[in-house]
């Protein structure tokens, strides 16, 4: 199984960066899939998820209204939309894969050991 991110970068505060994760290696459409970020120094932290459908997501209070979770099931990849970034927002974003439950269930979704498959993460640096 490999997930490989994309699409981190240097962007000054109030701008958009959409992050890509290419999946491979299994079958996409049945996995639930989260973003979660780590900065320096902090624990891996919860970002959004979305269904193996994509007919339900969940976000971080953090990002609600900011980012936004998608995916494609033709093109197995999952996407992270990122406006109105701050330098708080300032992490490796790293994508994951869970074989899940049948539905979101939310509370599973933010936390990262439920996760079975990881990617290796992309660096996103929000200058103020």
């Amino acid at each position: 199984v490999q997930l490989q991110a994309s699409g981190g970068g240097l962007v000054q505060a109030g701008g958009s960066l959409r992050l890509s994760c290419a999946a491979s290696g299994l079958p996409f459409n049945t996995y639930d899939m989260g973003w979660f970020r780590q900065a320096p120094g902090k624990e891996r932290e919860f970002v959004a998820a979305i269904s193996w459908s994509g007919g339900s997501t969940y976000s971080a209070d953090s990002v609600k209204g900011r980012f936004t979770i998608s995916r494609d099931n033709a093109k197995n990849t999952p996407y992270l939309q990122m406006n109105s970034l701050k330098p708080e927002d300032t992490a490796v974003y790293y994508c994951a894969a869970d074989r899940g439950v049948g539905w979101l269930d939310q509370r599973r979704s933010s936390r990262p050991n439920e996760y079975d498959y990881w990617g290796q993460g992309t660096l996103v640096t929000v200058s103020s």
